[in-house]
């Protein structure tokens, strides 16, 4: 077995596990807590990280783990799993399904795994940079080049005046056919199994972003930070089904 493929069928294994957690918790009466940023946090974030690290450490003893909830271990180590147990725990403690679990693994610091999985939907969407698959079927961006037919996706219409220029965001809600926050890593699933066109957030992690990367290229989308920049260095995130969409994004927005 090739150590790609080996690395494909734990990350199915994480999903399974952690998504078995987090069903269980889902749209029942949990406790919500705040971190030390003012983000929400539960018991099914934890335990969910929780299963998918000790696996890991058993697994791949040599490999380092990046979590959202539990930080770092081994991070000299050359492969690094990185972890967001619940990308939308907003979304998840109000019952509605526009989260997941994000799980990368990077090689030197580049991904080159990545996936989404929607644990209530049983979706399990994986990338490596070439190809992208849900439940097992390639799935591809949709071959839209006109903004005019666009549909235009954010997490948080207010992060973007928080982090962003907002007027240049309007600019750009103008120019689209739709406009809807269907966000967090949701609206990456969308874009990459082409039920959407433009995906933005301005503000991200690197829990938050490094899975999405082969999973937008897989699926021959393009994904940059805020700037055109290379995502992996970033701190934010602009993915869209055609390269030409995406330049003209960056130039209204920028």
């Amino acid at each position: 077995m090739d150590e790609l493929k080996e690395y494909k069928l734990f990350a199915q294994k994480l999903a399974k596990i952690s998504g078995k957690i987090i069903k269980g918790y889902f749209r029942t009466n949990i406790s919500v807590y705040s971190k030390s940023d003012q983000s929400p946090v539960t018991i099914a974030d934890k335990k969910a990280e929780e299963l998918m690290r000790s696996a890991i450490m058993k697994n791949f003893p040599d490999h380092g783990i990046i979590g959202e909830e539990f930080g770092n271990y081994n991070d000299n180590a050359e492969y690094q799993w990185i972890l967001d147990p619940i990308d939308g725990t907003k979304s998840f403690i109000c019952g509605a399904l526009t989260f997941g679990t994000l799980i990368a693994l990077t090689k030197k610091g580049k991904p080159i795994l990545g996936v989404i999985n929607q644990p209530v939907l049983n979706e399990f969407l994986i990338g490596d940079n070439k190809t992208a698959l849900l439940n097992g079927t390639a799935v591809k961006v949709r071959n839209n080049s006109k903004l005019s037919d666009s549909v235009l996706l954010t997490t948080d219409h207010l992060n973007i005046e928080k982090y962003q220029d907002i007027d240049n965001f309007n600019t750009l809600i103008q120019k689209v056919k739709l406009y809807r926050n269907w966000g967090d890593c949701y609206g990456y699933y969308l874009v990459a199994t082409g039920f959407a066109d433009i995906m933005i957030d301005p503000d991200m992690s690197i829990w938050d972003s490094m899975a999405l990367i082969p999973v937008i290229r897989g699926a021959g989308g393009t994904i940059t930070d805020y700037h055109g920049n290379d995502p992996v260095t970033g701190k934010s995130i602009i993915a869209a089904g055609s390269s030409k969409l995406h330049e003209e994004v960056i130039k209204i927005l920028n």
